[in-house]
C-alpha cells in the first residue's frame, strides 16, 4: 500500500503540471492521505440500536423499575445515581452514569445528584481500570437531540475504555477489528469489580 501511494505521489509531483496548479495538486493529494489516515472506533452491532425498533418511554426509567439488575444491566446503585451497561456499546465495557432523577441538562441537577455524579465515574472508573485494563478512556455527555443524545430527556455520563488497538481502520481495508466481548461475561466482570473495590474503599482511611 505504500509503496504504491508513494509511486502516485512522484508521479503526480514530477508530471509537467502547469506551474500555478502544480502546488494544488501535490496538496490535494496530501490531504487525501490525511484523510485516509484518519481512525475510527468502529461499532457495527449498533446498527441494531439505529435500525431496530426503539423502547417505549425512557430506557433508564424502564431499567429503574424493573426489579432484575442483571438483566437490566445495572452493575451499581448508589444514593442518586446509578451505574448501566450501554446495551449497544461503542467498546467493550462501555457504561453510562444515570441520576435516578429524569431530567435532561445537567444545570438542572441538584448540587447532591451532581456530586454523586463525579464522584459515581471516579468510581466507575477506578473499576474499569481494575478489571479490563484499558490504556484510556473517553468521558462525556450529550445534551439535546442536535448533540447526538439518544435518551435527550434523561441526562448520562458515557465512560468508554479505550486501547489503541481499538482505533485502526475496520476489517475491510485494515484487516483488523474491534474484538467484542459478550454483555453477560462483562457485567460478571464488572460486577465483581464493583463488590471488590467499594470493599476497598471502605477500608481505607479517610481523607482529611
Amino acid at each position: 500500500m505504500i509503496p504504491r501511494l508513494r509511486g502516485i505521489f512522484l508521479y503526480y509531483s514530477c508530471h509537467p503540471w502547469s506551474a500555478d496548479k502544480k502546488p494544488f495538486v501535490i496538496a490535494s493529494f496530501l490531504l487525501y492521505l490525511g484523510a485516509m489516515r484518519e481512525k475510527y472506533l468502529w461499532a457495527p452491532w449498533r446498527a441494531e440500536y439505529i435500525l431496530g425498533p426503539k423502547e417505549k418511554g425512557c430506557i433508564f426509567c424502564n431499567a429503574l423499575k424493573g426489579r432484575n439488575d442483571k438483566k437490566n444491566l445495572i452493575l451499581y446503585r448508589g444514593d442518586k445515581t446509578f451505574v448501566i451497561m450501554n446495551k449497544f456499546p461503542y467498546n467493550s465495557g462501555h457504561v453510562m452514569v444515570v441520576p435516578y432523577r429524569h431530567v435532561g441538562q445537567i444545570y438542572r441537577l441538584i448540587p447532591a445528584e451532581a456530586h454523586e455524579m463525579i464522584e459515581t465515574v471516579q468510581l466507575t472508573v477506578e473499576v474499569i481500570k481494575s478489571v479490563l485494563n484499558p490504556e484510556s478512556f473517553n468521558i462525556g455527555m450529550n445534551m439535546g437531540k442536535g448533540s447526538g443524545a439518544g435518551v435527550p430527556g434523561h441526562q448520562h455520563m458515557h465512560i468508554v475504555p479505550r486501547w489503541t488497538e481499538d482505533t485502526s481502520y475496520m476489517p475491510v481495508i485494515g484487516k483488523t477489528r474491534v474484538v467484542s466481548f459478550g454483555h453477560e461475561l462483562i457485567y460478571g466482570m464488572l460486577m465483581e469489580g464493583f463488590q471488590s473495590v467499594c470493599r476497598e474503599r471502605k477500608s481505607r482511611p479517610k481523607r482529611s
